[in-house]
């Protein structure tokens, strides 16, 4: 078994899309409008098969970000090298976005570090 895909909700799928694709060198495929209700969804396609879906519906509430919720934590990428996680931090942090842990080294020997993407969801960069 693998994961085949993780969904995230988003107001702004064009925005979350262009996130990814920018920083995480994923292939958007094409928007999909569903014709029955009002709900749009991109899959980005990462080169390891794992894809991750933009969905949209109008009139979307905000998670509580202040505290911890149950739900969906982070999600994990894997560059490959603590020099490609170095490297994707300053440019992230270059470009204006909220790091909020590392690069570090975990109690459990991770190398990581986590930047929130344009909605606010954790995005943990590793080895």
């Amino acid at each position: 078994m693998h994961i085949e895909h993780v969904a995230i909700w988003t107001r702004d799928p064009e925005q979350l899309k262009s996130f990814y694709e920018t920083y995480f060198a994923v292939t958007a495929g094409a928007r999909y409008a569903s014709t029955k209700r009002p709900f749009e969804s991109y899959f980005l396609n990462f080169a390891s098969s794992a894809r991750l879906e933009l969905m949209r519906l109008p009139n979307l509430a905000d998670a509580d970000r202040s505290r911890s919720i149950v739900g969906l934590a982070h999600l994990a990428l894997s560059t490959g090298s603590r020099e490609a996680v170095d490297g994707l931090i300053r440019r992230l942090r270059a470009d204006g976005y909220t790091i909020v842990d590392g690069p570090r080294v975990t109690g459990d020997g991770y190398y990581e570090a986590v930047v929130l993407d344009p909605d606010g969801n954790r995005v943990e960069l590793t080895v």
